[in-house]
C-alpha cells in the first residue's frame, strides 16, 4: 500500500533580473536546506519559471500539514529566506510571498 501524500501547490515572484540567479542559487541548493525538507515530510519538490511575468509555480508533496508548516521556523529556512530576498518578493519576515493554489484536477 502507498503513502499519502498531500499535492500542494503555490505561486511566487521573482524581481525581473534575477532569473539567472534564482536558478544558479537552486542549483547549489544548500545539503543542510534539503535535509530538512525531507525530515519534514516533502518530496517531489518542483519549481518553474514563467520568464515572461518572472513568477514561480511550486509544486510540493508533503505527509503532514502541520510537520510542514513547521518547516518555516527552521535556522535553515530562515537562513534560506533572508539568502533569496533580495532577488524575490517577501514578506517582512523574508519569507517568500506565496498565493496557495486550489487543486481541481489529479491524474494518477
Amino acid at each position: 500500500m502507498s503513502e499519502h501524500y498531500i499535492r500542494k501547490a503555490f505561486l511566487m515572484s521573482l524581481r525581473d533580473d534575477s532569473h539567472i540567479e534564482y536558478e544558479r542559487r537552486h542549483s547549489e541548493i544548500w545539503p543542510e536546506l534539503l535535509k530538512a525538507l525531507k525530515q519534514h515530510g516533502a518530496r517531489n519538490y518542483s519549481i518553474f519559471l514563467d520568464t515572461n511575468t518572472s513568477q514561480l509555480f511550486a509544486y510540493v508533496e508533503i505527509k503532514n500539514e502541520k510537520i510542514w508548516q513547521t518547516m518555516a521556523d527552521t535556522d535553515v529556512c530562515k537562513k534560506w529566506w533572508a539568502y533569496m530576498k533580495d532577488i524575490m518578493e517577501t514578506n517582512p519576515d523574508n519569507s517568500p510571498t506565496a498565493k496557495e493554489l486550489q487543486s481541481v484536477f489529479f491524474m494518477q
